[in-house]
């Protein structure tokens, strides 16, 4: 018997920086989206700020998943109040 047969699919944690308008359903929707793709939450932070005459906020989110982080990352550009989505660069989670 094959000891890779039975192997589990790497999971991956990723970070993402997510620029959007400060309006109360915004996390809400993020977390929805976040949920639905299949990507479990590991880490969350977000901070508002003032940029020209209106609230914005940044929220970062790390999260971990087998599952490509463009499958999210497309999902979040989408929603109405989000301005902008970067990544960052995926960081490996090694398995025993």
């Amino acid at each position: 018997m094959n000891p890779h047969t039975f192997a589990q699919p790497a999971t991956a944690q990723h970070t993402l920086h997510i620029h959007a308008q400060s309006r109360p359903e915004v996390m809400e929707r993020v977390l929805r989206v976040v949920r639905h793709r299949g990507f479990a939450l590991c880490a969350l932070t977000m901070e508002t700020r003032a940029e020209q005459n209106c609230q914005q906020l940044r929220i970062t989110v790390t999260v971990e998943s087998e599952r490509p982080i463009q499958q999210l990352w497309s999902q979040l550009v989408k929603l109405v109040d989000v301005s902008r989505v970067d990544a960052l660069e995926q960081q490996p989670r090694i398995s025993a």
